[in-house]
């Protein structure tokens, strides 16, 4: 066997101990990097995705299905992501109090930071240490953001400042995106993170719910990719077939994906990279699962030869 077939065979053979303990019980996955474990019984579905749970594996299964991920070739490449779930304990909003969670296993090859505390507005407090460390393990590095709808304030104060008609309900809630991507790429900056690319986050976040109209919720998220292109980056986004039409309905930006398979094992994440996977008419770049409290992730198909693409290297 060779390629995607081969790896996603020693993932198979590598999870099989079974259930891996899930988050809490949620319409949908955490952002990212927002996992807490909690034991599940063995076969129970994950409620974001359908998909079946694994048990905890007594041994860890990345020591055998990283050697299967041969340099040069294209083959899926191991990597994860975090954000202020990671960062020490006693940080963060009230909302998002962060939890010192695992840091990346040691074999991944990169790292997607996450750039907010949760919703938009609120940054990842713990992010200039994220991604000193990224730089002194020599690790390929992206950014991912949590897309929100706007709280009354932000609405007030943005949502006549930006590219759109501020008159328009629409066009506030537009604008209102816009600055929240400019108030991201400030943080990113701030931190010293270097990205080719910013993933947009599109899920429910609780506390922070997106309204009933996804027409409005559509156009934050639009002004919010409007936002990352005028200051030059390319886009992508992270969400499920699911929750991106619970959001924003049937919106299509047709920019990459980075697909969430939920509770479930790296053979699950890497089916998501296949064709009638699609969120939003996008092209599959990484499916990422949940092991041991961890996010992992691995490259879709043809995406490894060109991973500058999607990294920057430190």
């Amino acid at each position: 066997m060779g390629g995607a077939v081969a790896v996603a065979a020693l993932l198979t053979q590598a999870c099989a101990a079974g259930p891996v303990p899930s988050s809490e019980t949620v319409p949908a996955p955490s952002s990212p990097s927002t996992t807490e474990d909690q034991g599940v019984t063995a076969g129970e579905p994950d409620a974001a995705t359908g998909r079946e749970r694994r048990t905890k594996p007594t041994r860890d299964p990345l020591a055998d299905a990283v050697e299967g991920l041969a340099t040069g070739l294209d083959e899926p490449v191991l990597g994860a992501d975090i954000s202020w779930p990671q960062c020490p304990r006693g940080m963060g909003i009230p909302e998002r109090p962060t939890q010192g969670s695992p840091p990346p296993a040691d074999e991944a090859r990169y790292v997607i930071l996450g750039l907010t505390n949760g919703p938009s507005f609120y940054p990842n407090p713990c992010l200039a240490d994220q991604v000193a460390d990224v730089r002194a393990r020599g690790r390929m590095a992206a950014a991912y953001a949590v897309a929100s709808y706007p709280e009354p304030a932000r609405l007030a104060r943005h949502g006549d400042d930006g590219p759109y008609d501020g008159g328009d309900r629409l066009g506030a809630l537009a604008n209102t995106g816009y600055a929240q991507a400019e108030f991201n790429l400030e943080t990113m900056n701030e931190a010293g993170l270097l990205s080719p690319i910013v993933w947009i986050d599109v899920e429910p976040v609780p506390d922070f719910e997106w309204s009933a109209d996804r027409e409005a919720n559509a156009a934050v998220l639009g002004g919010l990719a409007r936002g990352y292109r005028d200051a030059g980056y390319a886009i992508g986004v992270y969400s499920t077939p699911y929750l991106w039409e619970q959001v924003v309905g049937d919106l299509e930006l047709g920019v990459p994906e980075w697909r969430a398979a939920g509770h479930t094992s790296g053979t699950a994440a890497l089916a998501t990279c296949a064709p009638g996977e699609d969120i939003q008419g996008g092209e599959a770049v990484l499916g990422q699962w949940v092991e041991r409290n961890r996010d992992m992730n691995l490259t879709c198909p043809g995406v490894s030869l060109a991973l500058e693409r999607w990294f920057h290297q430190y």
